[in-house]
């Protein structure tokens, strides 16, 4: 249950094989043992100037990433068959699929479960009205960089391993803040 993996993607259009930067967060018993951060060039290296408002990530940044097919053998050994966790898991799941997909990479093959455990859902259920990753950090008092895909991949991984204190949290959260 405390093993997992937590992802984060960033897009550089609204196209969901543009991934411009990856976080990745393994936990393994609990514990933090590993994070994976990299710039990702996309396709073209092209880029909305909305996304780029959003994250900071632009052109000029991962002019000498690697692809996301260069990157996928380091991805690889860190999501194979993995538990895995995410703020948006439907948006990232979808971007790690057509991103495979946009490579000639087989999803499936990744032995992962059908639908990711998603903290938005998880703390929604717990009672929280808002769930954008920014405000549930602030509630739970988890520090956060948003947009920046470790930062975000390490937030949905503290949110997932404290998501027992939530109801608690939350209540003391409302108290003060009325």
């Amino acid at each position: 249950m405390h093993t997992f993996t937590s992802i984060d993607f960033e897009l550089a259009t609204s196209e969901y094989n543009s991934v411009c930067a990856v976080g990745l967060v393994s936990v393994v018993d609990g514990d933090i043992v590993n994070e994976f951060y990299s710039l990702v060039q996309p396709p073209e290296n092209k880029y909305m100037w909305q996304t780029t408002r959003v994250h900071g990530i632009k052109a000029k940044d991962t002019i000498n990433a690697p692809s996301f097919i260069q990157l996928f053998p380091e991805l690889l050994p860190l999501v194979y068959g993995q538990k895995m966790v995410a703020h948006n898991e439907e948006l990232d799941r979808k971007v790690l699929r057509l991103c495979m997909q946009h490579s000639g990479l087989v999803y499936e093959d990744l032995g992962l479960q059908e639908k990711w455990d998603c903290t938005s859902k998880i703390y929604k259920g717990l009672g929280f009205t808002k769930t954008k990753l920014s405000i549930v950090c602030e509630i739970m008092g988890i520090q956060l960089n948003p947009h920046d895909a470790l930062s975000d991949a390490r937030a949905s991984a503290e949110l997932f391993l404290n998501k027992d204190l939530a109801k608690l949290k939350l209540e003391k959260y409302l108290t003060i803040n009325q």
